[in-house]
């Protein structure tokens, strides 16, 4: 197999595992899921809130942790680049909020960096139309 070839199978490997860390995201979101979000956050995570408040690793599980004020989340338009050892999920959701049952949307953007051989994510913005 030529490097070209061995680079685009580990590339999408690659793009397969984030792929499926994005999807998790997503459900970890809706269903509260601390323990996932506690296996995959780096030490040094940071995310920045709708509201534009930012809050480290702790604020952010401590925010996982209660219920979510949205359902039925699907993301769309996701694009993946993959940096090196980064890679930058964009993406758009939407979703239902639970309050009044009405229709909401958003955009994220999450970045990852492999450590020791794993994929963790870093960093977090997102917004809510």
């Amino acid at each position: 197999m030529s490097q070209t070839a061995a680079a685009q199978v580990l590339g999408t490997r690659e793009l397969d595992i984030l792929h499926d860390l994005n999807r998790n995201y997503l459900r970890a979101v809706e269903e509260s899921d601390v323990r996932w979000f506690d296996a995959n956050l780096s030490d040094d995570f940071l995310n920045s809130n709708p509201d534009g408040s930012i809050v480290d690793r702790a604020g952010f599980l401590a925010q996982i942790g209660k219920p979510s004020s949205v359902k039925n989340i699907a993301g769309s338009d996701i694009r993946i680049r993959l940096l090196g050892d980064f890679a930058f999920i964009h993406a758009r959701t939407d979703y239902v909020k639970v309050a009044d049952g009405s229709k909401g949307f958003g955009r994220y953007t999450n970045i990852w960096q492999k450590r020791d051989d794993r994929w963790l994510c870093v960093s977090a913005h997102v917004t809510r139309g």
